[in-house]
């Protein structure tokens, strides 16, 4: 079967397709006369579309607008012969001779053209067309009202035809009128969602397939959307190789919209691939996930879309060098600088911008056009898609001139010209398509320039060697360091707190208010002119994507990933875990263990200590140091031990001697935990009196309570410490009953930050590479803090509340859970790498020994377990 020639994108925006009828064209009234074309006729909302079978016809299209008359050709006139339609034009238009894209031949010239139906009725089809031509004759608003109504006739008419389903016994648990988006094409069609599959049945028979199906076990994502300003677009994704792996849908109402999203949400047969922003974010940071990738997420998490040329991806330029023979990515000059928006990288420019913006009534805007908008996007892409340009420009091309001909001319009109402020499309940087969109591929007649010189391949700067040298050189400088320090910036100003508000006009990035998502409620919008009028301006002026942050975005940390992720992180760190020792000494619950060279030393709620040899697999050490319950130990020493007890005094004691060495009482409460600053050769303790003391003088005799360096205050008990350093400075992370965590200085007993991420009691915390600080609390929240920005880039939900944490300062930690569960995590790649079944009760202690690649960890089950780590390869 022949591929039709016939596309939505022959049609205006908008356009609806209604059905197709078998005849012959002519442009004489005998059928054997004239040039007579077998073809169909293409009945359409503002036009009828003539595809002859031979494809070296052009195809006509007839607008209604500029018909004259249609009419029913009598039988007497033409020897009985009966079923043609003549339409008188004023002129009309011819696409595709020769199957060749080119813009349109319009002929300026009056011409009668006969219609020959072969099956169906020219009555009836007279009765459809006049009533499209009466519409052809309303101004747009109205037009667009009388069309919907024969749409929607039409779609009452229409029923699921159950015989497409794979099995037509299947339930159809819903079944609603939707949209199919392609770029510039909105395709009219049944949707119905059984308990396997969606399937979408179009209106007409332009789509390959008679219905399109999507197997429900393969769907992997799927995204709310915005569409022209209304919450009514679902987009999914299935697998690559699924037969149709993504579609765009659109819905009467967010409600139809939502029912299908909870249905979809709620199978049992989706297994959806949930990817959070926090996590993607912390990837990101960590280096995981390449610049390019990371932007590509933000986009699709703020709505944008390839399918939607009105929301399309959008990308920053990142290069300002077009035009050195060498593109030279170590010199800061080379870059755009990503703290400003395009139009404020040109001062003199900004200025003149500004003095209108202050003489403006509100609401004020400072950008006329936008950054990113359907005509912006195909000014790039034409040579990949001219049938879209096509299509959103009536058929014709842009004036040769005013085309994307050099991108070193570009660039300096969007730093100079007063309404250029475009930014870049994904395919600049998109290193497997190698450059594509920048050569005329199917050898276009796009005109001549003033000077003669034909439009043809993009003119490339100096630098690159082909299109694909290009785009290869363009994203080696989106994923370099100097990117990479600075992208958080750009994001804050196109995602971020810099969008909107105040922040915005201090950033001189204010747009059209039009534009941003939530200033305009089309449902609320009741005259149809209005209506019509903003849905044209949305159309054509673009809009800024949803807000995804309202603090400053993060900055990058991590190493540089040159190529595409796809989202999914390539390296993922892990130990293998294995049990290598059960040690059951004490009577009551564990509460802290750690290992010195072969032993391990535990305390526990029977206030004993105990000391195990891991060699001789025996305890060699056992003293009842009080008797209240011991909440901690580290060492201070090769042999010493400082242990921390609920009768408010730290002990010392001598593992090698097996002695009691002192104690002092460090607070007026309990002992809930300690820290020991090898280094500085101090002692930091927490109780719950809600007070942290840095003691100096430790292991001196006597000495201990003359060695008080620093108390620091909080409002409930103190549940556990960590600490950074910051070049010479250190400080000390308390973690607080009240679920604040506070950031103190040492050297000037200061409080840096108060941290107030969880509701409930914080029992973990961890510092991660690049300042970021883990927490957890009982209430199973677990978060990551960047404490450079003092914001969190990651935080989800456990299983189990987190009660302690160990970290390998490289980015893997290891969690114990309340229900006795070990779990290791690549804090890099933001993944549970291994989850283990360690205890039989709340895990209260988990120590690495990094010298012998060992966990330790104690439980509430009184067993201290000793586990081997080894490299997971």
């Amino acid at each position: 079967m022949e591929k039709s020639r016939f596309s939505l994108l022959l049609l205006e925006p908008g356009e609806v397709y209604f059905e197709d009828f078998s005849c012959t064209l002519n442009d004489h009234i005998k059928f054997n006369e004239g040039s007579p074309r077998h073809g169909c006729l293409k009945l359409c909302s503002k036009s009828l579309v003539f595809e002859p079978r031979d494809w070296t016809w052009p195809l006509v299209k007839l607008y209604f607008r500029d018909c004259i008359s249609i009419s029913v050709v009598r039988p007497h006139f033409i020897d009985g012969v009966s079923n043609i339609i003549m339409i008188k034009m004023k002129q009309y238009a011819e696409m595709l001779k020769e199957n060749i894209l080119a813009p349109y031949k319009f002929m300026y010239e009056e011409k009668e053209f006969f219609i020959f139906f072969d099956f169906a009725s020219a009555e009836e089809c007279l009765s459809q067309m006049e009533q499209l031509q009466r519409a052809s004759t309303l101004h747009a608003p109205e037009h667009n009202s009388m069309v919907a109504t024969i749409l929607h006739s039409r779609y009452m008419r229409m029923v699921f035809d159950p015989v497409m389903m794979d099995d037509f016994t299947e339930q159809i648990l819903c079944e609603l009128q939707a949209e199919k988006i392609s770029p510039l094409v909105r395709h009219q069609g049944k949707l119905a969602i059984t308990p396997t599959t969606i399937y979408f049945q179009p209106f007409s028979n332009v789509e390959s397939s008679p219905v399109l199906k999507l197997k429900l076990c393969d769907l992997r994502r799927m995204y709310r959307r915005r569409f022209l300003l209304r919450q009514v677009g679902l987009e999914l994704y299935s697998q690559e190789q699924s037969t149709v792996p993504h579609i765009y849908l659109t819905f009467q109402c967010e409600d139809d919209r939502e029912k299908t999203y909870g249905i979809l949400e709620e199978s049992s047969n989706v297994n959806l691939v949930k990817k959070h922003a926090e996590e993607m974010t912390m990837q990101w940071q960590n280096g995981v996930v390449s610049n390019y990738d990371y932007l590509m997420y933000l986009n699709c998490q703020a709505d944008r879309s390839e399918k939607d040329l009105t929301q399309y991806p959008v990308f920053p330029w990142v290069v300002a060098d077009y035009t050195s023979e060498t593109l030279d990515l170590s010199n800061t000059d080379t870059y755009r600088d990503l703290s400003k928006p395009m139009g404020a990288l040109n001062q003199d420019r900004l200025e003149k911008l500004k003095e209108r913006y202050h003489e403006m009534n509100e609401p004020k805007f400072l950008y006329g056009s936008h950054y990113s908008a359907p005509g912006l996007v195909l000014f790039y892409l034409v040579r990949k898609y001219p049938q879209y340009m096509l299509c959103l420009q009536n058929g014709r091309f842009d004036h040769p001139d005013r085309m994307f001909n050099s991108v070193k001319d570009v660039y300096n009109n969007c730093l100079r010209n007063m309404s250029d402020f475009k930014e870049l499309v994904p395919e600049f940087y998109n290193t497997d398509t190698k450059g594509d969109f920048l050569v005329n591929m199917y050898e276009i007649d796009f005109g001549e320039r003033h000077d003669g010189t034909k439009v043809n391949d993009v003119a490339l700067p100096p630098w690159a060697t082909s299109p694909k040298d290009f785009v290869t050189k363009l994203r080696q400088a989106l994923e370099s360091d100097y990117v990479s320090r600075h992208l958080h910036l750009w994001i804050d100003l196109i995602f971020g707190y810099k969008q909107r508000g105040e922040e915005a006009v201090k950033a001189d990035n204010v747009f059209h208010h039009v534009c941003y998502e939530g200033a305009v409620d089309l449902e609320r919008i009741l005259d149809m002119n209005d209506r019509h009028a903003l849905e044209v301006q949305i159309m054509e002026f673009g809009q800024v994507p949803k807000q995804l942050f309202t603090k400053p975005h993060v900055r990058k940390v991590g190493h540089v990933i040159e190529r595409v992720l796809s989202y999914q992180p390539t390296h993922v760190t892990s130990y293998k875990i294995e049990c290598i020792d059960v040690i059951t000494l004490h009577k009551e619950a564990v509460t802290c263990a750690l290992r010195q060279s072969s032993r391990i030393i535990s305390v526990g709620r029977d206030g004993a200590l105990k000391v195990y040899d891991i060699e001789q697999k025996k305890q060699i050490r056992s003293i009842n140091l009080c008797h209240t319950p011991l909440s901690s130990c580290v060492m201070i020493d090769e042999n010493i031990v400082a242990v921390g007890s609920w009768d408010n005094e730290i002990y010392l004691y001598d593992v090698e001697y097996g002695r009691k060495v002192e104690s002092f009482r460090a607070h007026d409460d309990s002992v809930t935990c300690l820290l020991w600053l090898e280094k500085e050769r101090l002692l930091i303790s927490g109780g719950s009196d809600g007070v942290v003391r840095a003691w100096a003088n430790v292991g001196r005799l006597g000495q201990a309570l003359r060695g008080l360096r620093a108390e620091f205050d909080h409002d409930e008990n103190v549940t556990t410490l960590a600490y950074r350093r910051c070049g010479q400075e250190v400080d000390i992370i308390a973690g607080t009953s009240d679920g604040e965590v506070s950031i103190w200085q040492l050297r000037s007993k200061s409080r840096q930050t108060v941290l107030r991420v969880h509701t409930a009691a914080v029992c973990a915390c961890a510092v991660l590479p690049a300042a970021r600080l883990l927490t957890a609390s009982q209430a199973a929240d677990f978060h990551v803090t960047d404490l450079s920005v003092a914001h969190t880039v990651y935080e989800t939900q456990l299983p189990e509340a987190a009660n302690t944490c160990a970290c390998d300062g490289r980015g893997v930690v290891w969690v114990g859970g309340a229900r006795g569960e070990l779990v290791q995590w690549d804090m890099l790649a933001v993944q549970q790498t291994t989850r283990l079944p360690a205890h039989q009760d709340t895990i209260t202690c988990v120590y690495l020994d990094e010298a012998t690649k060992t966990l330790v960890t104690a439980s509430k089950d009184k067993t201290v377990k000793l586990w081997q780590l080894s490299s997971d390869s």
